[in-house]
């Protein structure tokens, strides 16, 4: 069946970073994004114009004040250049009384967005490692991407990583209106970095003046290390020698990794679950559209929301009406089904997939068993077997056997703990933090091994602990407290780790990826595309330790983090490749070529599995994992023009107020009939079909010409398809051609199938997904 209601996505972090600010309690007003639409001011667009803008805005807001001054004080963003609004603090009935303003499209609430990452580490790809996901054609035809500019809405970059250095790089190029502004912290730009702004107006009026006072605030500085690893993976310069403890060494590199990119920093310490406002983030959109980004890149994201009160999603829809492309993250809420955030349909949509990499070592029993799982461990001290306690068994005095086996702070007796193997159990108090517990207690190692309530839990994290450690699955850690309650000395032996490549299966899904279907417009699949997003090595700010904790005092270059937002960024470097290779595609036809070119079978050859390792649907995956070679030769695409996505908001009930949010400062009339199974979107979903039901697409030719024959996949015994015509003759390039989709029930009594069509000239194979959700009996 398909799930009704909507999930708030969680961030699920091993810990919490810098500072929480809380709102003054006595606080009686609100911040507003009070929104406009759109602007038109046309090439030769000068600072005045965007200060009588600005003007216009306080007029506005002084209308309801009585007094000009009074609006200038409660105004802290305008939007001036391509989006037309401004940022205020108002009170609820201010807010009300401006909605009604016959020049006001919408009145929004500022709200908070979080940054997808599981815990605190993002990784990119290293030489060597998944040959399916490193698109080395892809760079050499783009020349990697050397023209592209990567827009990168995050926490902004630590400048001085390896990652970021220009060398070899030729002038910034022409056109590019982005700057670089002095930094309190010496944070410069080059002709890698060209751009970089902070927006933390919208976080400050939640945030308090306590916050104010935070010099990291007023920075574009990566302090916690998100935003260093999200724009090295899109867009970081080669590094040879890259490393992770050690481990995983080789020639880091991004995406597009001669690409130019500019960060936006909106993203700050949490305020409760949330870090990235969506004034600022309005603010930085805008920014970003005006200083000429291609690309723009946004690891972070919310609970899904109608399209007409997504901030983000009216955003991005400014941002594709000017060609820019733009990647979101789908979050990581999985794998709870319909949780899939920043589903709006101009946006490319990121789940996230696991490598053919990992990081493991062995634990060793005298009885010979072993058990491997996920660790940066290093040698112990002596090569010798160590005793070996349970946690619980190393309780402190008046302490309960059950927050002792958790490792929290202060449950342990150091007199138990020293010199031995401690086993912890996970759950509740962050993993890295148990380690600490450890150490502290003077225990030469850890065993960490999972909680019987986590379904996946085979799907474990490396993390960067701080003493020899190793992560085991459930079962595994079931049998090594069997052997501790069945001797009186239990030993064990931690190995070091090792880097393993080629693993199989791979790809398989992440289970915190978050799921389809989409709970806004059920019959648009999100979310588009998987790709690697777990234990992912990218580089990292000096600014903070690889554990985010102040009692830890390492710093590294680069580290390993895992989620949605890892995934985001290598789809985002893939696209800047494209438009290098490709500059008058369209992004919609990026996306289609990226959607109809990507894989659903792992390095087994079998179907791609799910977290749990039982097959995964394209509600996980959505049209596969990404396959860059590919997508530089679609052959077809599935292509949509602005006018089609207005077409699509007139389907799915939209009147004329929510339509103007996203049509521009002309109105738009919407068409006489149209229908949302027709629009040319390279997924095809039903979201529940009785009898049957027709669906019209169009191919544009984007290759060599020559005729395509279409192909049914995995058609579910309860239903008949065909296509009409079944062969498809392309002369010439852009040359486009219609076909009909038909799906008739004929035997109902069954839940949501998955199938798929393909059309291939022998060569090219352009495959789409359909969804059919069931009839029962």
């Amino acid at each position: 069946m398909w799930p009704a209601g909507k999930h708030s996505i969680f961030l699920f972090s091993s810990f919490i970073l810098l500072y929480l600010f809380q709102a003054p309690a006595f606080a009686t007003k609100k911040s507003y994004i009070v929104y406009l639409g759109s602007h038109d001011h046309g090439l030769e667009v000068t600072e005045a114009d965007f200060d009588r803008v600005t003007e216009t805005h306080h007029e506005l807001l002084g209308s309801h004040f009585g007094s000009s001054e009074k609006a200038k004080e409660a105004i802290f963003y305008s939007y001036t250049k391509h989006i037309n609004g401004f940022a205020a603090i108002l009170e609820d009935e201010e807010a009300a009384s401006i909605a009604k303003h016959p020049s006001v499209v919408s009145v929004f609430l500022n709200q908070g967005r979080k940054l997808l990452t599981t815990h605190s580490w993002e990784f990119m790809l290293m030489e060597g490692s998944n040959g399916v996901t490193r698109p080395s054609s892809l760079f050499e035809k783009a020349r990697f991407g050397e023209d592209t500019i990567i827009g990168h809405l995050d926490t902004g970059a630590w400048p001085e990583s390896p990652s970021f250095c220009d060398e070899g790089m030729g002038p910034i190029p022409l056109g590019w209106r982005g700057t670089c502004p002095s930094d309190i912290t010496g944070f410069r730009c080059n002709r890698k970095i060209i751009g970089a702004k902070y927006f933390n107006k919208g976080y400050l009026a939640h945030a308090g003046p306590i916050a104010r006072r935070n010099v990291t605030l007023n920075t574009v500085r990566d302090y916690e290390g998100h935003g260093s690893h999200t724009l090295s993976t899109l867009g970081g310069n080669f590094v040879q020698g890259a490393n992770v403890f050690g481990l995983g060494n080789g020639t880091a590199n991004g995406g597009s990794p001669r690409a130019r990119v500019a960060t936006y920093k909106v993203c700050w310490p949490p305020i409760g679950q949330n870090e990235c406002f969506d004034a600022d983030i309005l603010a930085a959109i805008d920014a970003a559209i005006y200083d000429g980004v291609h690309v723009l890149s946004l690891s972070l994201g919310g609970s899904a929301a109608d399209y007409s009160d997504d901030v983000l999603a009216i955003g991005a829809f400014h941002a594709v009406r000017r060609g820019i492309t733009v990647v979101c993250a789908g979050g990581n809420s999985g794998p709870v089904p319909g949780t899939v955030s920043n589903s709006a349909p101009w946006i490319l949509t990121v789940g996230a997939s696991a490598l053919d990499r990992k990081f493991e070592a062995v634990v060793e029993l005298p009885n010979g068993q072993k058990f491997k799982g996920p660790s940066f461990c290093k040698p112990l001290p002596e090569d010798k077997l160590y005793p070996l306690i349970s946690a619980k068994e190393a309780k402190a005095v008046n302490v309960s056997s059950g927050k002792a086996e958790l490792c929290k702070v202060g449950t342990l007796d150091p007199r138990k703990v020293k010199g031995k193997i401690l086993v912890c159990l996970r759950g509740e108090n962050a993993r890295v933090e148990k380690s600490l517990v450890a150490l502290e207690a003077g225990a030469a190692g850890m065993i960490l091994y999972n909680n019987a309530h986590d379904a996946y839990d085979f799907e474990l994290f490396t993390d960067p602990h701080f003493l020899p450690s190793v992560e085991l699955a459930y079962k595994d850690g079931l049998a090594l407290v069997a052997y501790i309650d069945s001797t009186k000395n239990p030993k064990a032996y931690l190995h070091p780790s090792k880097t393993e490549y080629n693993t199989k299966p791979s790809p398989y899904m992440a289970s915190f990826s978050s799921r389809g279907p989409n709970t806004i417009t059920p019959d648009i699949l999100k979310p588009d595309i998987t790709a690697p997003g777990v234990n992912i090595i990218a580089a990292y700010t000096e600014g903070n330790s690889p554990t985010g904790l102040a009692s830890d005092k390492r710093r590294v270059p680069f580290i390993t983090m895992s989620g949605t937002s890892m995934a985001t960024p290598h789809v985002s470097g893939i696209v800047g490749l494209l438009k290098t290779l490709h500059p008058d595609w369209s992004p919609s036809a990026i996306r289609s070529a990226i959607m109809t070119t990507a894989r659903t079978r792992d390095n087994t050859g079998t179907s791609m599995l799910d977290g749990n390792f039982k097959e995964a649907t394209p509600f996980a995956y959505g049209s596969g994992h990404i396959r860059p070679n590919r997508a530089m030769d679609p052959g077809l695409v599935y292509d949509l023009t602005i006018n089609d996505y207005l077409n699509f908001l007139c389907a799915i009930g939209y009147n004329q107020t929510q339509i103007k949010s996203f049509s521009g400062p002309q109105p738009y009339r919407c068409p006489d009939a149209v229908n949302i199974l027709d629009f040319n979107y390279p997924s095809m979903t039903i979201p529940k079909l009785n009898g049957s039901i027709t669906l019209t697409r169009r191919l544009k030719n984007v290759g060599t010409p020559g005729t395509y024959a279409a192909r049914l996949l995995h058609v579910h015994a309860g239903l008949n398809i065909s296509v009409e015509p079944n062969t498809l003759k392309f002369d010439k390039i852009g040359e486009e051609k219609c076909f009909r989709l038909t799906i008739e029930v004929v035997r109902p009594g069954f839940d949501t199938v998955f199938g798929g069509l393909s059309w291939s000239d022998g060569k090219h194979y352009v495959r789409s997904p359909i969804v059919v959700g069931g009839v029962m009996a």
